[in-house]
């Protein structure tokens, strides 16, 4: 038996969630696994597709309560959105499972051309996304999805922050009638604050609010861009904007441009390549509006990452607590 995972927050980043009066909550995986079930006993045509994904998805229950409305096509990316996009243009609403690192890579051309251009409302469901597979490596993390997904028309991608983000984006997934990407990691994560009743795709979360800075972030590192918010108020008095950027195409333009606009200062946070993703669709956005203010992405770099568990590779490359107060400290010249 392996060993348990180590804490994506240290304890100092969990002492400071205990003070804002965060609360521990579960991976989104398992907030997915639940919702599911909840969906397809309330209708017939929800269906599960996975590509010998059922464990990892969390899709156990849904299989054992739904037994008719799982598909089980094995190790066969290509096959599993083949299969889903004929399901869903029969008016089925068909959530396609597999691990993100294979299913946006292998299967890309059948995303592009069987959901995408073919219209066919499809929920793509990455899982154990980013670097959520840790120590088995680059050949398993998923740090060009987005990139590669954002250049494909006609998929909306959902990266949801927190437990309650989770639920309401594949509630939002479910019921939207166009191609969508949810993306979710394998990590417990805090409850951010102030929960939405609903997330409609193409509208940012607003977290925390400020006009020192702003942390517009995405997917898992969300929490850890309000934790370095925190730390940033206490150790400079600046107040910082912290933004969920639950929808990372259709982006949120107003918002985004807002929040520079207001504080001159951006820094984007994502679980992902620095290139083709939320920093660089941030960065394209004010550069052709004219907004000027700093900026800075934080994402994994063009490398081949260090070898480790999730926690260790954040800890890596600055995407905790202490790695984003280190960054705006740079940014806004308020390091010693």
């Amino acid at each position: 038996m392996s060993a348990p995972a180590p804490s994506m927050y240290s304890p100092a980043a969990q002492a400071v969630a205990r003070d804002l009066g965060l609360k521990p909550g579960r991976a989104n995986l398992d907030v997915f696994g639940d919702t599911m079930i909840e969906l397809g006993r309330a209708d017939a045509d929800v269906f599960a597709v996975t590509s010998d994904s059922r464990g990892s998805g969390k899709l156990g229950p849904f299989a054992a309560a739904l037994p008719n409305q799982i598909i089980e096509l094995g190790i066969a990316e290509q096959n599993l959105v083949g299969v889903a996009a004929g399901l869903a243009s029969t008016g089925r609403r068909v959530f396609a499972v597999s691990p993100a690192c294979f299913l946006t890579a292998r299967a890309l051309e059948q995303i592009k051309n069987d959901v995408a251009y073919s219209d066919n409302a499809v929920k793509l469901v990455g899982i154990s996304a980013g670097v959520s597979y840790g120590a088995l490596g680059s050949t398993h993390h998923s740090l060009h999805d987005l990139a590669a997904l954002r250049a494909i028309h006609n998929v909306a991608i959902l990266v949801p922050a927190d437990n309650a983000e989770a639920r309401a984006a594949v509630l939002a997934a479910a019921h939207c009638d166009r191609p969508t990407y949810l993306r979710f990691g394998k990590a417990p994560l805090f409850d951010l604050p102030n929960p939405p009743a609903e997330l409609p795709i193409g509208k940012a979360r607003p977290v925390r609010d400020g006009t020192g800075l702003a942390f517009l972030a995405t997917g898992e590192t969300v929490i850890h861009a309000l934790l370095a918010a925190e730390q940033l108020h206490r150790q400079h008095g600046v107040n910082c904007r912290v933004l969920s950027l639950h929808t990372v195409k259709p982006l949120d333009d107003a918002a985004v441009l807002a929040a520079a606009r207001d504080c001159g200062a951006v820094i984007t946070v994502e679980e992902h390549s620095v290139n083709g993703g939320l920093g660089e669709a941030c960065a394209s956005l004010l550069l052709q509006a004219g907004v000027p203010c700093k900026f800075k992405i934080v994402g994994i770099p063009d490398e081949y990452t260090v070898t480790g568990s999730q926690a260790d590779i954040f800890r890596h490359y600055g995407i905790t607590m202490e790695g984003l107060l280190a960054t705006a400290e740079r940014l806004l010249s308020l390091a010693q």
